[in-house]
């Protein structure tokens, strides 16, 4: 193998643990604050709606760290029409889960972003 592939590898597989660690780190924040806010008495849908959005923004970082990785690890490693293929799809399925998480987070579709935000100047 030469070092152009191993050094984009390893680039690939750092982009993986970190998609990986954003969701961890994510999740193990959320908990934390939920629990925090449980001990002083907060209100409980208050709490559950916070982690929620928590959950979903660590999941959509780390869900972003893997796509990239994905792109690297594909079309750089192993460029052949079947491996472009499969990125293709699994780049589909991701965006469609980052898209559905941004929904949720934000209660509303992306493109009501900007026709909210005329309506506040």
């Amino acid at each position: 193998m030469e070092l152009r592939q191993v050094y984009l590898d390893t680039v690939a597989q750092i982009l993986e643990v970190c998609g990986v660690l954003a969701i961890v780190a994510g999740t193990a924040f959320a908990l934390c604050e939920a629990v925090r806010n449980l001990v002083r008495h907060r209100e409980g849908e208050k709490i559950f709606d916070l982690f929620r959005t928590r959950l979903a923004k660590s999941i959509l970082i780390g869900v972003e760290f893997l796509i990239a990785a994905d792109i690297v690890g594909t079309v750089t490693i192993d460029p052949t029409t079947e491996s472009l293929g499969k990125l293709a799809m699994i780049v589909l399925i991701r965006t469609f889960l980052s898209f559905t998480l941004e929904v949720e987070i934000e209660g509303r579709w992306p493109w009501q972003r900007h026709r909210n935000r005329h309506k506040d100047d």
